[in-house]
């Protein structure tokens, strides 16, 4: 039985994991910086093992109210998340799960990965409508990508929208997918209206460093 966190987006911190029942964790912090919250780790050789994880400076977290009636999500195609049983007692987060396969993952909220950002990017850039900017590299050499959707002229509104500042707010980026989904549907009565009177300034990950590194609130400085 293994707890990891080795890969893109994943932080945790292992302090035990030889019994299966009392599997002892803490979230890392932030590089840098005191802020800790997002977690997402992998689980392996559990399979149909009553497993019982601690996350014990959960209540040390940067928002512990944000505990409360929260349920941690996990997958094993790391495609559908559903919610684990998850309790909060002040202090220690516990979630309790009986794997149906040798590996599962868990995390704070469903993640979303560079790779998927990667193809997000590639994928709208071919539309007509779109033109991909390179804004820079950050403090880790990561590509901080912008597309410009529509047209723009001077009578037309600008609108940004900007995602993930904070890297641990995943949620963010799945709705920019969505939105750029449906703004360049050109079935949509909506999206053509808005692109008759709007240019579009979309950042759909402002801190692709933190992203990668498991951040809660901040880059690699």
């Amino acid at each position: 039985m293994k707890v990891s966190s080795n890969f893109d987006g994943g932080n945790i911190e292992v302090l035990s994991a030889d019994d299966a029942a009392n599997i002892r964790l803490r979230i890392r912090k932030d590089n840098n910086a005191e802020f800790l919250q997002w977690f997402y780790f992998r689980l392996t050789g559990a399979r149909d093992i009553d497993c019982v994880l601690r996350i014990e400076n959960a209540g040390a977290a940067s928002f512990p109210n944000g505990w409360k009636d929260y349920r941690a999500v996990a997958s094993y195609d790391r495609v559908n998340w559903f919610r684990a049983d998850t309790r909060y007692d002040g202090a220690v987060l516990t979630i309790s799960h009986r794997p149906g396969h040798n590996s599962v993952y868990f995390a704070m909220f469903a993640p979303y990965s560079l790779e998927r950002h990667a193809d997000l990017i590639a994928g709208a850039q071919i539309s007509s409508k779109v033109k991909h900017v390179n804004l820079g590299a950050t403090v880790d050499g990561l590509d901080l990508d912008m597309l410009i959707v529509g047209e723009d002229g001077q009578t037309k509104r600008k609108c940004w929208i900007i995602a993930r500042q904070h890297p641990g707010e995943t949620m963010a980026a799945w709705w920019i997918e969505g939105f750029l989904q449906r703004l360049l549907d050109d079935h949509d009565p909506v999206a053509r209206a808005l692109s008759e009177k709007a240019v579009f300034f979309v950042v759909p990950n402002m801190n692709p460093d933190g992203s990668w590194r498991g951040n809660l609130r901040t880059n690699a400085s």
